[in-house]
């Protein structure tokens, strides 16, 4: 954390559910930040219940507009750049296949081509546990495995993995460059629609039965901050030494995989008196239903090792959500951060 302290870092993708405890973690550690994004995506967000807007220098644009989003980068002057700015939802991507790609690709290529104008020391691009090849077979997938998601949002960033590595081998040659290959991210202050924990609390919040789609696929599930933790010591050891550079693959160990029907179990015995079911829907699309990744290459690298099993994650998610109902959400956001790193402030 010290070293984030007076670094210039830009952002992109900011109001996000990911964004915000980025922005979040980087403010207590004392990082000049600037965000760029659209508007937070979802009502209520965490974002604006943070007021990080008045913390930060956030700017709401568009990640396609390419002149825009270079003078901000050029102004900003970062050392360090965090690309999470991103079409995030596999079924929104069936819906919006055109503005899927043009976000995750083109997004992609101009956040690279501002960096390489800046020459800023750091670049993540951070992706996801969905740019690879179907793999049903419920091995864990390493790092060289066959990139090719098949539908349009894991497609679109198995592209925005080919655009880095063509941007890093063609133009950015000094600038240490990674992708960080992320498993499903929980916690608390995520509304998203199309996301099992979120549908979980909306159920929670209202009374209901949680309806599970598919209780029996199979997700690398990790709280937030293991994996904004692991973002931040990528981006710090490839700004002191280019070599750590690479693709990373960030989840838990395969055995700590858990089925879904399995998670949404554990929320409902952390919440208490709700209860789930399996429903079906027609002509549902399509999705992998066993997805592990091997994470060996990032803690044999990094010396990483999960913090937060997902128990502990599950339990974390549901005690900012009764946080969140009683409108003290800042002491809440604090409190795990600090919990995590077990630090003070």
């Amino acid at each position: 954390m010290n070293f984030y302290k007076n670094k210039n870092v830009f952002i992109t993708g900011h109001t996000g559910f990911k964004g915000a405890w980025l922005t979040k973690l980087l403010l207590m550690a004392g990082a000049r930040v600037t965000g760029y994004a659209l508007n937070p995506p979802t009502e209520p967000s965490l974002f604006q219940m943070l007021g990080l807007e008045r913390e930060i220098n956030s700017i709401t644009a568009d990640i396609r507009d390419f002149d825009t989003l270079k003078k901000c980068v050029d102004a900003a002057c970062p050392e360090i750049i965090f690309h999470l700015a991103a079409q995030p939802i596999v079924r929104a991507g069936y819906a919006e296949p055109r503005y899927t790609f043009e976000t995750n690709v083109m997004g992609t290529v101009n956040i690279l081509e501002c960096a390489r104008g800046v020459g800023a020391c750091s670049v993540l691009n951070v992706t996801t546990d969905k740019v690879y090849r179907s793999n049903e077979n419920g091995n864990a997938i390493r790092e060289d495995g066959a990139l090719g998601g098949s539908d349009p949002y894991s497609g679109s960033k198995s592209c925005s993995e080919l655009v880095t590595l063509c941007y890093k081998s063609s133009f950015l040659g000094d600038t240490a460059v990674s992708t960080a290959r992320a498993g499903n991210a929980i916690g608390g202050g995520d509304f998203a629609v199309g996301r099992i924990i979120p549908d979980c609390v909306r159920a929670a919040l209202s009374g209901g039965k949680i309806g599970v789609l598919n209780p029996h696929s199979v997700r690398p599930y990790q709280h937030v901050l293991e994996l904004l933790n692991a973002y931040l010591m990528i981006a710090e050891r490839q700004y002191r030494d280019i070599s750590y550079e690479g693709c990373y693959n960030i989840a838990p160990d395969a055995d700590e995989c858990a089925e879904t029907g399995e998670l949404v179990e554990m929320f409902c015995r952390e919440w208490g008196g709700i209860s789930w079911e399996c429903i079906s829907e027609k002509n549902a699309p399509r999705e992998t239903n066993i997805l592990r990744l091997d994470c060996e290459k990032f803690k044999s690298k990094f010396g990483w090792k999960q913090r937060w099993d997902i128990r502990e994650a599950v339990s974390r998610t549901v005690e900012w959500t009764k946080a969140y109902i009683d409108g003290d959400i800042r002491t809440v956001t604090e409190g795990q951060i600090k919990d995590f790193y077990a630090l003070k402030f």
